[in-house]
């Protein structure tokens, strides 16, 4: 018998309804359960066929243990070597590489110094910053987040260029991005699992939180439906997610990808809704069971998305859109629910950018 594991932190409801029905599914031949670790030796195998992964990228030690399984054999969802490099101002670069639509997005670094740092480590940046070509570019309204955070933290909606040095001075050490607005008739979050299943669902960010998956009309049309489909495809199929969620922000009839580094997406049945939330369980089940079937001992496991393989193989980045396409939708709760001290030429030195 195979073993499925689900590795987590507080949330409960998903958790608890994969292990069941993974349990329901698997017979005699695979069963889940809570990943236990009571201790970690190097290139000793932690017994899972497969884990899915819900919390390492909150805990090292949970990291440093799931790439040691992972050398060990066991499918782990997600990759966490990819995971680890993985940020979100690359994931915009590949996206424009891939002729999917997103924000224009700019680059910025920290308004301090790193620990361990000068001004001679920053040589190489000029200073002042070249802070009118990038507002030029993102315009105002503006978005400055951390380029490789999630969960809307230290996120800012910026109206001009004072109140972005202003928020930008108590951003610290963090590395950020300023992000073109994007006024959008319709929105959309989109799960993906294995690369190949989507569920499309509509989605409202200005809603409070409880009431984001409440929208109270159809999508505008089925070539929408159809194009987002493809993009959340390709998206993982290059980044090489098993499980992730992407959002589109809808202007003018394009698909704007806003947000497509979620690799632990709030799956909570009080937040996604139930049929989302069943949706999400029985899809992953399935999925995990066939990762475990296909699961080897002692050879790699993991997920390389087409990004990777493309370096290895000197290919450019470009494929065919692959994968289960998404039941039609039929409401908007079902299938589109199918829906530091200034430093001298450091980071900025925004005073000094502002008299220029």
């Amino acid at each position: 018998m195979k073993k499925i594991g689900i590795l987590f932190g507080q949330e409960r409801s998903f958790p608890e309804a994969f292990v069941k029905r993974v349990n329901e599914l698997g017979g005699n031949d695979f069963q889940a359960e809570f990943v236990n670790i009571d201790k970690i030796f190097q290139a000793e195998p932690l017994d899972y066929a497969v884990i899915i992964d819900r919390i390492s990228q909150d805990v090292p030690f949970y990291r440093a243990s799931l790439k040691n399984a992972a050398i060990t054999g066991t499918a782990v969802i997600n990759n966490p070597f990819w995971w680890s490099a993985d940020e979100k101002f690359f994931n915009n670069a590949l996206a424009v590489k891939l002729g999917i639509p997103v924000p224009k997005t700019a680059l910025i670094p920290s308004h301090a110094r790193p620990d361990d740092t000068t001004e001679h480590s920053f040589s190489n940046l000029a200073f002042p910053f070249d802070w009118n070509s990038i507002f030029d570019y993102t315009g105002f309204p503006a978005y400055m987040k951390p380029f490789d955070g999630g969960g809307w933290k230290e996120v800012y909606k910026l109206n001009d260029k004072e109140e972005f040095f202003d928020k930008h001075s108590q951003t610290h050490q963090h590395v950020m991005m300023l992000q073109e607005e994007i006024e959008f008739d319709e929105y959309f979050r989109c799960y993906c699992i294995g690369g190949k299943y989507v569920r499309i669902m509509q989605y409202e960010p200005r809603n409070p939180f409880h009431l984001r998956y409440a929208v109270d009309h159809k999508p505008s049309s089925e070539k929408l439906l159809k194009t987002i489909h493809d993009y959340v495809i390709k998206l993982n199929q290059y980044l090489g997610y098993d499980f992730n969620t992407v959002e589109f922000a809808v202007r003018d009839g394009i698909p704007y990808a806003i947000d497509f580094c979620n690799p632990a997406p709030d799956a909570e049945v009080s937040s996604v809704g139930q049929e989302n939330f069943d949706w999400v369980v029985e899809t992953s089940a399935k999925y995990a069971i066939e990762r475990a079937k296909a699961q080897i001992d002692g050879q790699d496991n993991l997920t390389w998305g087409e990004y990777v393989k493309s370096a290895i193989t000197g290919k450019t980045l470009t494929a065919p859109v692959k994968g289960t396409v998404a039941a039609k939708p039929k409401t908007a709760a079902k299938e589109v629910a199918t829906p530091a001290k200034k430093a001298k030429p450091a980071a900025t030195k925004a005073a000094a950018a502002k008299k220029k």
